[in-house]
């Protein structure tokens, strides 16, 4: 069970509960901080102080004041006018990710709710229940209020879930798994729906797709260097060392390590007349590097984000807050409510914008590299890798595929984060345009997996017309992966099925891990020593 706080949970936890329904639990001192701003709320409440969301309207609507009595009507009317999402229903895994980080930020203690709000969503989780999420509604800012209030929505028991499959009532849902409809009270609705858990939950699981196609970006690349007898030699440490870019240094070492005893570089070490390859096989460490450096500073935002507090006002109890039954709870000393900013998802949405440019680079020189290997005026090697070109299209069509998931990603590449359209009678006047940059950046991860498994496809093909000679040690075990899945293309046949097949692949990591062996250590004294082999999934 993988159990959560509010502040140590890592994309690679969020992961295995989205996509691997891992189950959840809330750690103890997490459930403390929420009684205490529950408390620190209730006394506030009594003062009858104006507090934005609970005893005020929404937005524009702000000034207007509300009376106790019509307090939870005002959580259900927000809720409700709220879900107005369209479009796509987002896949089970991104609910399953917008749900936990709701429930992590939510275990932070400053949001003022319930804690059965907290239970029940992770009731939810554990038993396979997901929100119908419509993927079409969000700017951004005042949070991602359409999908979290269509994951709200269902925690009352109207809309509709997923359960074991099936879509349907909500109500009935949660009856099937022993739940009842969840009657919001004071603050709860904004809790759940004023944030960003839906940019940053399709985001972060598109960020972890991004990282396993880094990896895998290195074995193709290195696959395509020896189907195209090129020199490793711009890979060594010297040059890395000279220019200390730690993704470029990862790069280069992750190359050097995968080409080590080649036999095919040594059949043209001597007498070969190029001085020096083409950049896309030369400036690997320079491109890739530059990838895993965009990839890295998202890490690193997207960590921060599923531990913070994103929601509006911010209920903050004081240290020395007494439990709910204690007689402060409400007074000076309890702790303060202040209204801010943080559901605003600009540095998410900037930093999904750099993968989104980070990936379609990587495409096109991956893209580069197909052209190369099936040209035989650049290759060497027999037109479009076939034994009888004419007769033959052989893998012709691989490189058009690619071209057209490039052509794709590079529009995606054009940052959403600088726009901005005034919402809410220009009360929220700057918005991030983060979902816009979540849903590009999932679309153009999924089409840079299309184009490396094109170059697999055409560099496994290379490699064999070398024959006998072996390729570098990570490209054989490489090369053995793919043709597990996928024969050798002898005669014509479809290749969209093995187009496919690899992507699958790569989208699970299998072909990144098959390249580098746990030995990459002892890649040789000119592997690069400064960063950690491949990509490090935790924060």
């Amino acid at each position: 069970m993988i159990t959560i706080d509010g502040q140590g949970l890592t994309l690679a936890e969020l992961e295995a509960v989205a996509r691997d329904r891992r189950p959840v639990g809330l750690h103890p001192e997490a459930a403390g901080r929420v009684r205490r701003s529950r408390a620190l709320l209730e006394g506030l409440l009594r003062s009858d102080r104006p507090i934005y969301g609970v005893n005020t309207g929404f937005g524009r609507l702000a000034d207007v004041r509300i009376s106790p009595a019509d307090q939870r009507a005002l959580q259900r009317n927000m809720v409700r006018s709220h879900a107005a999402g369209v479009g796509r229903r987002l896949p089970a895994a991104e609910v399953r990710a917008i749900m936990l980080l709701r429930a992590n930020t939510l275990a932070r203690g400053q949001s003022g709710c319930r804690l059965v709000v907290v239970e029940r969503l992770l009731d939810l989780l554990n038993h396979g229940v997901h929100p119908e999420v419509p993927e079409i509604g969000s700017v951004g800012a005042s949070g991602d209020l359409a999908p979290l209030s269509h994951v709200a929505l269902a925690l009352t028991g109207e809309g509709r879930a997923e359960l074991d499959g099936e879509l349907g009532n909500a109500a009935e849902m949660l009856r099937a798994i022993g739940s009842e409809p969840l009657d919001l009270s004071e603050k709860e609705a904004v809790a759940l729906i004023n944030g960003t858990q839906a940019t940053t939950g399709i985001g972060a699981l598109a960020l972890c797709r991004f990282a396993r196609a880094l990896d895998t970006a290195d074995v193709a690349g290195a696959m395509s260097l020896e189907g195209l007898k090129g020199t490793p030699d711009p890979f060594r440490s010297e040059i890395h060392s000279a220019r200390p870019h730690p993704g470029q240094i990862a790069a280069a070492r992750r190359l050097w390590a995968l080409l080590r005893g080649s036999g095919i570089r040594e059949s043209h070490r001597t007498g070969d007349p190029r001085v020096q390859d083409a950049y896309s096989l030369r400036c690997m460490p320079q491109v890739h590097g530059a990838a895993r450096e965009a990839y890295g500073y998202a890490q690193r935002v997207m960590t921060t984000e599923a531990n913070s507090t994103t929601d509006n006002p911010l209920v903050l109890p004081r240290a020395a807050v007494p439990d709910r039954a204690g007689r402060a709870a409400g007074g000076p000393a309890a702790g303060i409510v202040l209204s801010g900013g943080n559901f605003h998802a600009q540095v998410v949405a900037q930093c999904l914008d750099l993968v989104a440019i980070a990936a379609a680079d990587m495409a096109s020189i991956s893209e580069r590299r197909i052209d190369r290997l099936l040209n035989p005026d650049l290759s060497g090697l027999p037109a479009f890798l076939t034994t009888r070109p004419g007769i033959r299209s052989g893998l012709m069509i691989a490189q058009v595929t690619a071209a057209d998931a490039l052509s794709e990603m590079r529009v995606l590449a054009t940052p959403a984060s600088i726009d901005s359209v005034s919402t809410s009678a220009s009360q929220e006047d700057h918005v991030s345009m983060g979902m816009a940059a979540a849903r590009k950046v999932r679309r153009s991860v999924e089409l840079l997996e299309v184009v490396l498994a094109a170059e697999f496809l055409c560099a496994a093909q290379a490699v064999e017309f070398h024959r006998p000679l072996r390729a570098g040690d990570g490209v054989e075990r490489a090369l053995a992966s793919v043709r597990a899945h996928v024969p050798r293309v002898t005669d014509d046949r479809p290749l969209g099925t093995d187009l496919e097949a690899l992507a699958v692949l790569i989208r699970a990591g299998e072909l990144s891990q098959a390249g580098v062996a746990n030995d990459v250590d002892a890649a040789g004294s000119d592997a690069a020593d400064a960063e950690p082999e491949g990509i490090d999934h935790q924060p």
